[in-house]
């Protein structure tokens, strides 16, 4: 069955391309799930145009380039503003006390950043609309308020721990914190407020640009490659305790967090990606990864060998800490590209998550959130983008004991609930309904349960460490394997039931159509195209579909299995959010 263009027949009016590139025209109406006019209409990015009905038809290689350069943006943006202020801590503190023991924490991490946001790629191209408002018209209000409730709470801490940054960095330098802050919040404010997105997107650029720093800074602290390479081989220094746990955990926090998912749907959405342009997007997002991934091993290599052999090995105690002693034991120009590196990666980071926070907001009430919009268009999307910069910039002038466990704490809660951000996101890859012939392939569900099950057993060691703290690495290890076969049970599990649903629906379909054999019509749904029919029939279809309008769907129902499996998820990580904060307030008391 062919899908068509709009993903329904119900279409209800055309949309009006805008006048001027990058502003929503007046008469333009969104059709099929586009709620913002704004959301719809050319694609005007950093590096250049593209017009709403172009294709890649009759393309030379050079326009190819120049399309997929203007499509290059936000999985550029979402994996840089990964190593935020959090990041360059969390990745500091791994280098200055275990060297580079932990490298290989980051390289089991790419699969799972690419599989977590391009199953965003797809839902932000195909639906054009934010992860939030899939939630909510999906699912109902109660997910969508835990869902919404869990990533308000986790970014507004989160950008507090920008603001730590920034002021850490400006610190350095002789700015005190009175300044930094205030500053830092007026200038975040203004990169949005222009009404223009590619004004916004091209000082992100420009932001991101300044990274290059990490180069120098990895050069002056001569870097031995034998080291490094060994640090790709899994171990832990010391032994698998709870301390060693929280840091494995603020890492994956920090490397994939919730913020993500959200971020980038939405800006998919507010650049207006659409189906035809997918595999530009996933380009984006390798590039990003790679980015995100050079300059995670570059700050490790910063602090193992910029500190190795001093009083500093070993007593990380927070970012700025880490910019003097470098300036100490290597020299003025390493500290200070720390620095600038820190208040580089907190400005991206500050803006993506607020960002992505006030994204969710506007899906979530309904109201106007477009980068395309000027402040009079738009006032309580940017109305919710300054308070939330307010309220963190004052909470970053609590005490500084208090704010340097605080960063370490924000990475680990975002790992910790990492794993119910995944479930509704392959939840929603798996709705026909909304992703029709975008839908994720068996290889792609049993990825994405891999993953969800590898960080519920993250956090279930990490649960289980604190709880116990004298834990024998021997007997975590024992947990993790009989954690994996009780996985590989549920997933074998899975298939069978997944299996013998097929037959039944095979059995609905043959009594519909007359009394059919339903083997006979198993074997048709299981007939096999060669790779040529494949893609003539997925193009034709999935360049054109688009989900459509949420109210004509229906709401997936939820099996008592599902159902239970999802508020059991709902307690137990209620209770490691609980158990990250009991161990933070352990450290804060000796």
């Amino acid at each position: 069955m062919a899908f068509f263009a709009n993903g329904s027949s119900r279409r209800t009016s055309t949309v009006a391309v805008p006048a001027a590139a990058g502003r929503p025209a007046a008469d333009a109406h969104p059709t099929g799930a586009v709620m913002d006019s704004a959301h719809v209409g050319d694609i005007v990015g950093a590096l250049g145009s593209i017009g709403r009905h172009d294709t890649l038809e009759g393309r030379s290689r050079l326009q190819r380039f120049r399309m997929l350069l203007a499509i290059i943006g936000p999985g550029l943006i979402v994996m840089v503003g990964d190593n935020d202020a959090g990041g360059v801590a969390t990745y500091a503190q791994a280098g200055q006390n275990y060297g580079m023991a932990l490298v290989w924490t980051l390289v089991l991490l790419i699969p799972v950043l690419y599989v977590n946001q391009e199953m965003v790629v797809r839902l932000g191209a195909v639906a054009g609309v934010g992860h939030a408002r899939l939630i909510f018209d999906r699912f109902g209000k109660f997910w969508g308020a835990f869902s919404v409730g869990d990533l308000f709470i986790v970014n507004a801490l989160t950008i507090v721990t920008e603001f730590i940054g920034v002021s850490m960095a400006l610190n350095y330098f002789g700015l005190p914190k009175g300044v930094a802050v205030p500053l830092a919040a007026v200038a975040l404010f203004a990169m949005v407020a222009g009404g223009s997105f590619r004004r916004w997107e091209r000082f992100l650029f420009g932001l991101i640009a300044l990274n290059i720093v990490m180069f120098p800074l990895a050069f002056l602290v001569h870097p031995k490659a034998s080291q490094v390479a060994h640090g790709f081989l899994p171990s832990f220094p010391g032994g698998l305790n709870s301390t060693l746990l929280l840091l494995i955990v603020s890492i994956v926090g920090t490397t994939v967090a919730p913020w993500q998912l959200f971020f980038q749907q939405s800006n998919i959405v507010d650049k207006r990606i659409t189906p035809r342009w997918i595999r530009y997007e996933r380009i984006d997002l390798w590039v990003g990864i790679v980015v995100v991934m050079v300059g995670a091993v570059a700050i490790m290599a910063a602090t193992t060998f910029g500190l190795a052999g001093t009083a500093a090995a070993g007593s990380f105690t927070d970012a700025g800490a880490v910019a003097h002693a470098l300036h100490d034991h290597v020299g003025t120009a390493a500290g200070a590209l720390f620095a600038i590196l820190l208040l580089d990666a907190s400005l991206i980071g500050a803006n993506a998550v607020g960002l992505a926070t006030t994204y969710a907001l506007g899906d979530t009430l309904g109201r106007r959130h477009s980068l395309h919009w000027k402040v009079s268009e738009a006032p309580a999307f940017y109305l919710g983008y300054a308070a939330l910069l307010g309220v963190a910039a004052a909470v970053s002038f609590s005490p500084d004991h208090v704010l340097g466990l605080l960063t370490q704490g924000v990475q680990a809660l975002a790992g910790v609930l990492l794993p119910s951000a995944t479930v509704f996101l392959v939840l929603l890859c798996n709705d026909k309904a909304v992703l029709g012939p975008w839908v994720n392939t068996v290889r792609q569900n049993i990825v994405a349960g891999v993953i969800v099950w590898s960080l519920v057993l993250l956090s279930l060691a990490l649960t289980a460490a604190t709880f116990f703290p004298d834990l024998t690495t021997t007997t975590l290890e024992i947990g993790f394997g009989a954690g994996a076969l009780v996985g590989v049970l549920g997933g074998a599990g899975m298939l069978i039931a997944w299996q013998r649903g097929r037959r039944r629906r095979a059995e609905r379909t043959a009594a519909e159509l007359g009394g059919l054999d339903p083997d006979q019509v198993e074997e048709l749904d299981s007939t096999r195209l060669t790779k040529a029919e494949r893609k003539a029939i997925l193009e034709a279809d999935r360049d054109t579909w688009r989900t459509p309008a949420l109210d004509t769907l229906a709401r997936p129902a939820f099996s008592t299995a599902r159902t239970v499996g999802m508020f059991a998820l709902r307690g137990y990580l209620l209770l490691a959010v609980i158990l990250v904060g009991v161990k933070i307030f352990q450290s804060i008391g000796g």
